[in-house]
C-alpha cells in the first residue's frame, strides 16, 4: 500500500524535472512520467512510476497509462539487450543505486531517463514491434482483466480491458490476437453489465478486423455474440448470420465452439 504523503510530484520534484528535461524532436508517440510514488510493502520499498502514452498533436479524452517500478524497466532492458544487442548498444539505461533511491532528485532524474529510454526504443522499428517491448505495456493489464472477468468483477475488469485497448491503440497494434482478445473482454463485460449497445459495437469492430480471415478461433464466438446482441438492440444481423452459415457448412458444429466468455477464461496469457 502507498504510504501517506508518498506521492513525490511536489513542486520541488516538478522543478527538478523541468531543469533536467531537454528538448526531444517531435514524434508520433510520447512517453511522459506523470507521477512517482514511494510504495512501502511488508519487506520492500520502491518507487512506482506512472507513465502516460501521448500521441503528439492529438487530444486523447482518456489516457493510456501504465505503472511500473525500476525492476520492470530493468527486466525489459535485459530482455531487449539479449535479443537486440547491436540496436541496444547506444541506448542508455539508468544504473541501479545502492543509496539515495528515494530522494526527489534521484526520482526526477530516473523519470527523465525512463522517458528517454522508452522514446529511444520506440524510435527503432524492429524493437517497437517486438513482443518484449509491446508486452511490457499491456500484458499486465490483460492478465489482470482476465482474472477480474473470471471472478465476475465486471466493472473493474471493464476499466482494465479499456486501458489495455488504449495502450494497444497508441502502440499501433490493433490487428493482433491480443487486441481481438481485448475486444472480447470488453464485449463480455459490457454484456454482463447490461450495456448491450457497447458490447455490440465491440463485436462489430472485431468482425471488421476478422473480415479478411477465413478462419480464426474467435470468429465463431464473435459472430454468435454479434447475432445475439444485434437482435437485442435492434440492429441488422443478416451479414453475421450469413457468415455463421458459411462456418457451419465449412467446419464442425458451432454448438461445440466456446462462447466469448469461455475463450477469455481459457486463453493462456504467458
Amino acid at each position: 500500500a502507498e504510504r501517506p504523503g508518498g506521492s513525490l510530484l511536489t513542486r520541488q520534484l516538478q522543478e527538478l524535472w523541468r531543469k533536467s528535461r531537454g528538448s526531444l524532436a517531435p514524434q508520433r508517440l510520447l512517453f511522459e512520467v506523470t507521477s512517482a510514488s514511494v510504495v512501502s510493502e511488508r519487506s520492500s520499498k520502491y518507487v512506482l512510476y506512472t507513465i502516460y502514452l501521448i500521441r503528439s498533436g492529438r487530444f486523447d479524452k482518456a489516457p493510456a497509462a501504465i505503472a511500473r517500478r525500476y525492476s520492470d524497466f530493468e527486466r525489459l532492458n535485459r530482455r531487449l539487450r539479449c535479443r537486440f544487442g547491436c540496436d541496444m548498444a547506444g541506448i542508455a539505461f539508468p544504473r541501479k543505486r545502492l543509496r539515495r533511491n528515494f530522494t526527489a532528485e534521484t526520482i526526477a532524474k530516473r523519470s527523465r531517463a525512463f522517458e528517454q529510454f522508452l522514446s529511444h526504443l520506440h524510435s527503432i522499428a524492429e524493437i517497437r514491434r517486438s513482443p518484449e517491448f509491446l508486452e511490457f505495456f499491456f500484458l499486465q493489464d490483460l492478465r489482470a482483466a482476465q482474472r477480474l472477468t473470471c471472478t465476475g468483477m465486471y466493472r473493474e475488469a471493464l476499466a482494465t480491458w479499456a486501458n489495455a485497448y488504449r495502450l494497444q491503440d497508441r502502440l499501433g497494434v490493433c490487428g493482433s490476437g491480443r487486441f481481438l482478445l481485448t475486444l472480447a473482454g470488453l464485449a463480455v463485460c459490457h454484456q454482463e453489465l447490461d450495456e448491450l449497445g457497447e458490447a455490440h459495437s465491440c463485436c462489430e469492430q472485431a468482425l471488421q478486423l476478422l473480415e479478411a480471415q477465413g478462419s480464426h478461433p474467435l470468429l465463431g464466438p464473435f459472430l454468435q455474440a454479434h447475432v445475439h446482441l444485434a437482435w437485442k438492440v435492434g440492429k441488422d444481423k443478416r451479414r453475421s448470420e450469413a457468415r455463421l452459415q458459411d462456418l457451419r457448412e465449412a467446419g464442425p458444429p458451432l454448438q461445440q465452439q466456446p462462447t466469448l466468455k469461455e475463450c477469455l477464461i481459457k486463453e493462456p496469457l504467458e
